[in-house]
């Protein structure tokens, strides 16, 4: 059992978005949307899970705790495991609480947080790509977001961080065919330059970015020769329309003022809970239908199962183990 005293509080800093953003940006095509809603509410919780799993590197680092990372998931691959701990893998659970008045209530109160479920999401749960012995860690992320025009506007005004993108369409994103796009062409109806920047995927299937000004009604060409395009990233909100046209899908593709969001995580502290092995998880576990209100959601979208958190085991207790094991395994001469 674990208790609100065990759990490891984590500082956040902005380098941990940014790492998160860098990842999110180029998986957006390759990633599964198990949970629903928005493809930015999706690239925000892209953000925050990469986000924890670096803030947990970090600690485990400063911690002097030996761990592996060869198996963490690429881009382009769907999920497997964050980190191995002692030759256990390690699944990296993460919860973003974003509504002010839960994060005030948590730091004031935190004891409701042990009754929160653990959630995995039922096609994990039954999942034969995973051992019994691999570990499952639970996280809360506390931090805010921006869910509208107006909030987006208030973090600008306030000289906030932006991450403002626009994920393209399948047929831009995910093409059928592996063929060049031809040569890109951008212009913007914006009444002063626009500096953008676009990734997407060269013939080598590497990621590839760059960044061009738009001077107002002026067709601006891509230098890379792509052949997908994931996003288009601007540093401020456009006040009109930023087009793109492609040759091989003889398409302008239109993106209007309010079609862009902002996937930056105003993180202010990570909360490790504790962690269960997946044995021991499906063993105890019982479900959560989707449509439910839980701790973390206002309503789940996908079927889960769950333990609640105050059943986790002590992070510490893993950490002391694993010293123990790499010890044991590798002795110094």
């Amino acid at each position: 059992m674990v208790a609100f005293a065990d759990f490891v509080k984590l500082p956040y800093t902005p380098d941990l978005t940014e790492g998160g953003i860098a990842y999110a940006v180029r998986s957006l095509p390759h990633t599964y949307n198990r949970m629903g809603g928005s493809l930015y509410s999706r690239l925000r919780r892209i953000v925050g899970g990469v986000a924890v799993e670096l803030a947990f590197r970090r600690y485990l680092a400063d911690q002097n705790v030996p761990f592996d990372v060869r198996g963490a998931t690429p881009f382009t691959e769907p999920d497997r495991y964050d980190v191995a701990l002692g030759g256990h893998r390690c699944d990296v659970k993460t919860f973003i609480i974003s509504k002010r008045s839960q994060i005030s209530e948590m730091r004031r109160d935190p004891a409701p947080t042990l009754r929160a479920p653990a959630l995995v999401p039922e096609d994990q749960y039954v999942s034969h790509h995973q051992s019994e012995k691999d570990l499952y860690l639970f996280a809360f992320l506390l931090g805010l977001s921006t869910n509208s025009a107006e909030e987006i506007k208030s973090a600008e005004s306030a000289g906030q961080p932006l991450y403002l993108i626009h994920p393209l369409l399948q047929e831009w994103s995910h093409p059928q065919e592996w063929l060049p796009l031809g040569r890109l062409a951008l212009k913007s109806e914006n009444p002063t330059p626009l500096q953008v920047e676009i990734g997407g995927q060269d013939a080598n299937r590497q990621f590839v970015t760059e960044t061009l000004t738009l001077p107002p009604l002026t067709r601006v060409f891509a230098q890379h020769a792509y052949y997908n395009l994931a996003y288009v990233h601007v540093q401020s909100a456009p006040v009109a329309r930023v087009g793109l046209h492609c040759p091989r899908l003889k398409d302008v593709y239109l993106i209007q003022p309010h079609e862009w969001g902002n996937i930056w995580i105003y993180g202010m502290e990570i909360w490790l809970a504790g962690y269960i092995t997946r044995e021991e998880f499906r063993r105890k576990a019982n479900p959560v239908y989707a449509g439910s209100r839980v701790f973390q959601y206002s309503k789940t979208q996908t079927k889960n199962f769950f333990v609640p958190i105050s059943d986790l085991r002590p992070l510490p207790e893993l950490l002391e183990r694993v010293r123990d094991w790499e010890t044991r395994n590798n002795p110094k001469d």
